[in-house]
C-alpha cells in the first residue's frame, strides 16, 4: 500500500499548506510550555493538542472517560445528549471576498477597459480644454458601464458555478459504521458523536479523530494528506509517542485505512479535530486556472500586448508626425479618443464571458449526469483523452457477485438455483458442500450489518464488505446450519486479503476446544495450487490433488467470465506455532503452516458486466480512444469479460512473445484491418502483471503504438502505476484511469484524469478527479464529448470575434492614423460593437450542440494543440477577414461617392477636412462622417450574421445543420441576430444617443446591401467546405481550421 502514498507525493502537493502546519504543530508540541497566559485566553491549536492525553490512557480508562463500552458502544440516551454538541463536520475557511471582487473588476480584459476609461476621462478633462466634447465623456461613461456589467456578470457566473458544484458535492454521502447499543449500523459521518465506537475496513476514510482499541495485524493508515510522508503508518493499541501527532494509536480524521481493519473510540469531531484545527489555520486557497482558462489567458496576454503597443504607436505617431505636419488634423483629446479604438478593437470582450459561461454550462450538464467534478479542468482534459485504463470489478462489471458453481475433485455442483431465503434452504447438502461452507463462512472479510435477526431472509440482510466476500458469505449463509456454524467457532487470527498476496487466511478453533486449530485459506487458485497436496470430493472424501483437473476447470470457468476462487484448509495439529507471540504469528504461519493444504473446492462467481458499458466502449472506440483493461483478476476471466464488453474484438489475443516478434520483425500473424482506426490493424494483447516488471522501453513502445486492445491481468497497485506512467510517457497520450478500490488509488492519482465509482472506496474517490456518483460508465463518453465541445465552441467564438471585432475595427483606426481619412468607425461605435453586439452573438455559440463528427475525430493533443494555430489565423485574416473589412470600407466609400466624394477626396486628406472642403460646411461634413460611421457599423453587424453561420460548422453544410430545426437546432442564433439588429436600430435612432454620440439614421439601401454581402460570405465558406468534403487531401483541406 506504500505505493498509494508514493503516487500522491509525486503529484503537485495540493495539501502542502496542511502538511507544513501539521509539522509545525507537531514540533510545537515537543517544545516545553513557557506560559499559559490568563485563564480567559482562548487556547490555540498547539496548546489544545498539548493538553491532549487520550493516546496515553488505557482502553479501559477511555471507555470510562467517554461513557462508552467496547462491545455495546453508546446507548441511545447518551447519543441524543451528545448530539447537542454539534455536527461532525469542518467549517470551511472564510472566503476572501475582497480578492474575488478585485479579480472580477480588474481581471480578464477589464484592465484594458480601465486604461481606456482613464485616458478617455483625461481627454475630456483636462486635455479637452475649456469646451470639452460631451462625446468623450459619453464614451468614458460607456466604458465604465462595460466594466460594471462585465464584473457583475463574472461574479454571477462564478456564484452560479459554485452553487452547482456545491449541490453536486452534497450528493456524495460520507458514511461510517458504528456500534450503538450492540447494533452495528451505518450512519452519516456528520452524525458521529464523541464516544462512538467506529469500525473501519480497508479503503475507508477515518470520519473523526479516534483512539484505536482494536487493530488487525496489518492495520495501516495513509497520513500523507496531513504529513506528506510516503509510507503508511501502522495502527497500534498502545502509544508509541507522547506527542499525539506522532503516536500510532490514534486515527485522525481524513486519513485512510489502506490495509487491514480496526475499531476505535471517537474523542474529537468536526472543528475540534486535528484536521479541523489545520483548516481553520489555513486562510488562503490558491486559485488554479483550468486548461481552457490558461489558453484564454495566453491569448489575453498576446492581445493585450498588441493592443497596448498599437495604442502607443498611434499616440506616438500623432505626437511625432501628425501634430507637427498636420496640426489641424487632430487635437490631443481627439488623438486619444481615436486611438482608443486600438484598445477596444483588439479586445474580444465576449471571450472571457464565453469561457465563464462554458464552465457553467458544463457544470450543469455534469450535474444532470450525477457526476462529481472536483475541478472543471477535468472535463477539458477528458476531451483530450486518448487512452482509458479501466479496472474490471465494480467498474466494467456491476460488482454484485453471486456464486454459481462449486468444483470438487470428482465433480462440479451448480448452486445458481440455491435459494437465498431460509425457508427454501437445501436440506440435502453434501459433505463436500459442508466443508466448503466452513471455509466460506469463517474465512471471510464481510460481515452482516445490524442485528442477526433470524426472521430476516439472507438475501435481504445488509452486508459490509467487498463484492467477492459478500457473495461468498451469502452463499455460505444459504446452506443449512450457517448461523450455528458461525457460533460454533472462534477466530484466533486473520490475515486479510490484499492485492499483493491475493489470498486471505483465518485461524479458528471450535468453541470449547483451544487445542485444535484449523487454518482456512481463500484466494486466487494460481497462488494456492502449488501449496495443495490433497482435495475433497463431493462426498467429503480426501483424495490426492489433481493439478491438471482443477486448472482445466479454472480456465473453462474463467473463459466464461467467472471469477474463480480456491477454498483450502489444514489442521495445525503438530505444527509448531506459538499463538501467544502475536507480533511474529504471521511469519510463523507462512513459514510453518502454509503448505500441505487440502483444496476443499473451487467456487465460480458471476459478476455481470454493466449494461451500459458495451455501448460506451463502442462510442469511445469511434472517438479514437483506446480502452485497456487493468485488473488484478485471472487472465482468462479478464479476457472473457473484455470480450463481452467489446474491449477485445479479436479471437486471437497476442502475448509478450508476439511483442518481441514485432521488435525482431517476425510478426506472428497478419493484422486485421479496422476502419475505426484508419486502416491500422486492430491487434489485441494480454500482459501478465509479472511481465510488466520485465518490459523494456522498446517493448513498451511497441505495446503503446501497435495495440489498440490490451488486457493487463494479475496486476498489483505498483503494476497499475507503472502501466499508467509508461502510457503517459509515449505518443503524447492523455490517460484516464477508472477504478473503485484501494488498489486503484495510485493509478487514479497518477493519471491525467482519475475517474472513481460512487460505490467505490473512500481512498479511490479521494484520489480521483471525477466521481461517477451513480456508477454510470456511460457518463465517461458524455464527459469526453462535453470536453471536446467546450474547446470546439470556444475556438468558434474566437474565429467569430476576430474578423469583425478586431480586424475590421482596427482597419478603421489604421486608415485614420496613417492614411489621413476621417475615422470610418467612431470610438463609441467600436466600444459598443465589442461589448454588446459581439458578446450577444458569441454567447449563442456556447449553446451549440456537438457537430456530427465531433466524436469520430482524433483526440486533441493537450500538449501541442492550442486554441489558435496558423490554420486559425489563415482563416481569420486571409479568408473571412478579407471579405469583411473591404466590404465595410466599400460601403463607407459608396456613401461618400453618392455625396460627391471620390476615393482621393477621402484618402490623405488629413487637416484639409475643414469648413468649406468640397463646398460643404463643417456641420455638413460632420453629418456625412457620422452617417458613414453608422453605415460601417451596420455593415459589420450584418456581416457577422454570415460569419456566425459559417463558423457553426467546421465541415458540414448549413443545409444539414441549420439553427432552426434538426439535430443542430440552436434557437439562440436567430434570437442573437434579432438582438443585435435591435441594438443597431436603438443606436442609430435613439434621440439621446444621437445627441451625445452623434449617431444618424442611414438610407435603406445600406440596410439591405450588407445582407447580400453576408450571404456571399456564407456561400464562399460553403464552397470551401464543399472542397474539403470532396477533396480531403487538397491544399484547402490541409489549411482548414
Amino acid at each position: 500500500m506504500a505505493s498509494i502514498s508514493r503516487a500522491r507525493s509525486m503529484s503537485p502537493s495540493r495539501n502542502a499548506d496542511l502538511q507544513i502546519r501539521y509539522r509545525t504543530m507537531s514540533l510545537r508540541l515537543d517544545e516545553p510550555e513557557v506560559s499559559k497566559g490568563s485563564e480567559n485566553t482562548k487556547l490555540d491549536a498547539a496548546t489544545a493538542l498539548r493538553e491532549m492525553n487520550v493516546h496515553l490512557m488505557s482502553p479501559q480508562d477511555i471507555f470510562t472517560r467517554f461513557s462508552t463500552h467496547p462491545e455495546r458502544g453508546l446507548d441511545p440516551a447518551t447519543v441524543t445528549r451528545k448530539a447537542n454538541d454539534g455536527k461532525n463536520k469542518i467549517s470551511p475557511p472564510p472566503t476572501q471576498y475582497w480578492k474575488k471582487g478585485l479579480n472580477y473588476v480588474f481581471g480578464g480584459f477589464n484592465f484594458l477597459m480601465w486604461i481606456a476609461f482613464i485616458v478617455t476621462v483625461l481627454s475630456y478633462k483636462p486635455l479637452g480644454g475649456d469646451n470639452p466634447a460631451v462625446f468623450n465623456l459619453g464614451v468614458a461613461v460607456l466604458l465604465l458601464l462595460v466594466i460594471i456589467v462585465s464584473s457583475m456578470f463574472y461574479a454571477l457566473v462564478d456564484w452560479n458555478a459554485s452553487r452547482i458544484m456545491n449541490s453536486i458535492k452534497s450528493l456524495v454521502a460520507s458514511d461510517a459504521v458504528v456500534i450503538r447499543d450492540l447494533h452495528r449500523q451505518t450512519i452519516a459521518a456528520e452524525d458521529i458523536v464523541v464516544g462512538d465506537l467506529v469500525e473501519l475496513t480497508i479503503g475507508q476514510r477515518c470520519p473523526a479523530d479516534m483512539r484505536l482499541i482494536k487493530v488487525s495485524s496489518d492495520c495501516k493508515f495513509d497520513r500523507s494528506l496531513l504529513t506528506g510522508e510516503s509510507d503508511p503508518v501502522p495502527g497500534t493499541i498502545d502509544a508509541s509517542s507522547d506527542n499525539p501527532l506522532e503516536t500510532k494509536n490514534l486515527a485522525l480524521m481524513s486519513t485512510f485505512l489502506v490495509s487491514g481493519s480496526c475499531a476505535g473510540i471517537v474523542f474529537q469531531i468536526g472543528d475540534n479535530s486535528v484536521m479541523g484545527r489545520l483548516v481553520s489555520m489555513s486562510a488562503n486557497t490558491k486559485l488554479r486556472l483550468t486548461t481552457i482558462q490558461r489558453e484564454v489567458w495566453f491569448i489575453t496576454k498576446i492581445v493585450s500586448c498588441l493592443a497596448l503597443g498599437l495604442f502607443a504607436i498611434s499616440l506616438i505617431t500623432w505626437a511625432t508626425w501628425l501634430r507637427t505636419s498636420h496640426p489641424g488634423f487632430a487635437t490631443a483629446s481627439g488623438a486619444i479618443i481615436n486611438s482608443i479604438g486600438c484598445l477596444t478593437a483588439f479586445v474580444p470582450q465576449g471571450l472571457p464571458v464565453c469561457v465563464a459561461l462554458s464552465l457553467t454550462i458544463v457544470a450543469k450538464r455534469m450535474a444532470k449526469r450525477h457526476v462529481l467534478v472536483k475541478n472543471l479542468a477535468t472535463i477539458e482534459t477528458l476531451g483530450c483523452m486518448s487512452v482509458l485504463c479501466s479496472d474490471k470489478t465494480g467498474t466494467l462489471t456491476e460488482g454484485r457477485m453471486a456464486v454459481l458453481d462449486v468444483a470438487f475433485a470428482d465433480t462440479e455442483v451448480s448452486v445458481a438455483a440455491q435459494a437465498d431465503d431460509d425457508e427454501k434452504k437445501s436440506t440435502d447438502a453434501t459433505n463436500g458442500l459442508a466443508a466448503v461452507q466452513v471455509v466460506a463462512r469463517l474465512c471471510n472479510g464481510a460481515k452482516f450489518h445490524g442485528p442477526a435477526d433470524a426472521d430476516v431472509p439472507t438475501a435481504q440482510r445488509q452486508i459490509v464488505g467487498d463484492a467477492t466476500d459478500t457473495a461468498i458469505l451469502r452463499f455460505a449463509e444459504g446452506l443449512p446450519a450457517a448461523r450455528e456454524l458461525a457460533a460454533a467457532y472462534v477466530t484466533d487470527f486473520e490475515i486479510p486479503f490484499n492485492s499483493r498476496n491475493k489470498w486471505m487466511v483465518s485461524i479458528v478453533h471450535a468453541r470449547g476446544n483451544t487445542d485444535e486449530h484449523l487454518l482456512l485459506v481463500k484466494g486466487a487458485p494460481d497462488r494456492l495450487f502449488d501449496a495443495c497436496t490433497s482435495a475433497i470430493t463431493a462426498t467429503g472424501d480426501v483424495v490426492a490433488f489433481n493439478d491438471g483437473h482443477f486448472r482445466a476447470v479454472q480456465d473453462r470457468w474463467a473463459a466464461d467470465g467467472l471469477r474463480v476462487l480456491a477454498l483450502c484448509r489444514r489442521s495445525l495439529s503438530g505444527v509448531k506455532i506459538d499463538f501467544k507471540s502475536v507480533n511474529t504469528l504471521e511469519e510463523q504461519i507462512l513459514d510453518e503452516g502454509f503448505d500441505d493444504l487440502t483444496l476443499v473446492g473451487l467456487v465460480g462467481l458471476r459478476d455481470p458486466p454493466r449494461p451500459d458499458v458495451k455501448g460506451a466502449v463502442e462510442v469511445m472506440r469511434r472517438a479514437h480512444v483506446k480502452i485497456f483493461m487493468v485488473t488484478g483478476d485471472y487472465m482468462a476471466t479478464a479476457i472473457g469479460i473484455a470480450k463481452k464488453v467489446g474491449i477485445i474484438t479479436n479471437e486471437r489475443v497476442h502475448t509478450l512473445e508476439d511483442v518481441k516478434g514485432f521488435i525482431n520483425n517476425k510478426e506472428s500473424s497478419s493484422p486485421v484491418l479496422d476502419r475505426r482506426f484508419d486502416h491500422v490493424g486492430v491487434l489485441s494483447l494480454s500482459i501478465q502483471g509479472v511481465e510488466v516488471d520485465t518490459l523494456s522501453p522498446m517493448e513498451w513502445d511497441v505495446i503503446v503504438s501497435r495495440y489498440q486492445e490490451i488486457v493487463f491481468a494479475r496486476t498489483s497497485p505498483e503494476h497499475k502505476l507503472r502501466i499508467v506512467e509508461a502510457i503517459k510517457g509515449r505518443n503524447d497520450n492523455t490517460v484516464a484511469v477508472t477504478g473503485d478500490g484501494v488498489n486503484d488509488a495510485p493509478a487514479l492519482q497518477a493519471a491525467d484524469i482519475g475517474v472513481a465509482m460512487g460505490a467505490g472506496s473512500d481512498v479511490a474517490k479521494d484520489a480521483a478527479a471525477m466521481v461517477l456518483l451513480n456508477n454510470d460508465f456511460a457518463s465517461i463518453p458524455v464527459a469526453i464529448e462535453n470536453g471536446r465541445l467546450v474547446f470546439d465552441n470556444l475556438k468558434k467564438v474566437i474565429i467569430y470575434l476576430l474578423p469583425a471585432g478586431s480586424y475590421t475595427e482596427f482597419m478603421a483606426v489604421l486608415a485614420n492614423v496613417f492614411l489621413g481619412m476621417q475615422i470610418p468607425l467612431s470610438s463609441y461605435l467600436q466600444v459598443f460593437f465589442c461589448i454588446l453586439n459581439d458578446v450577444v452573438m458569441s454567447v449563442c455559440l456556447m449553446y451549440e450542440k456537438p457537430e456530427s463528427d465531433l466524436m469520430i475525430r482524433r483526440p486533441r493533443n493537450a500538449r501541442k494543440d492550442r486554441l489558435t494555430d496558423w490554420r486559425f489565423f489563415v482563416f481569420v485574416y486571409l479568408f473571412m477577414g478579407l471579405m469583411m473589412w473591404p466590404t465595410c470600407m466599400a460601403m463607407w466609400f459608396l456613401w461618400f461617392k453618392q455625396n460627391g466624394f471620390g476615393f482621393y477626396d477621402l484618402v490623405l486628406v488629413f487637416d484639409k477636412w475643414t469648413d468649406g472642403y468640397k463646398g460643404h460646411t463643417i456641420a455638413e461634413l460632420t453629418t456625412l462622417v457620422s452617417t458613414g460611421q453608422c453605415i460601417y457599423y451596420v455593415t459589420m453587424v450584418i456581416m457577422q450574421y454570415g460569419g456566425l453561420l459559417s463558423v457553426r460548422n467546421r465541415r458540414v453544410s448549413i443545409l444539414q445543420s441549420n439553427p432552426l430545426w434538426g439535430p443542430r437546432r440552436n434557437l439562440a442564433v436567430p434570437l442573437g441576430m434579432l438582438g443585435t439588429v435591435l441594438l443597431a436600430i436603438v443606436n442609430l435612432y435613439g434621440p439621446g444617443l444621437q445627441k451625445v454620440f452623434g449617431t444618424h439614421p442611414i438610407p435603406g439601401m445600406f440596410w439591405g446591401l450588407p445582407f447580400a454581402f453576408a450571404t456571399g460570405l456564407l456561400l464562399a465558406d460553403e464552397t470551401r467546405k464543399l472542397v474539403l468534403r470532396t477533396y480531403p487531401d487538397s491544399l484547402v483541406a490541409k489549411m482548414a481550421w
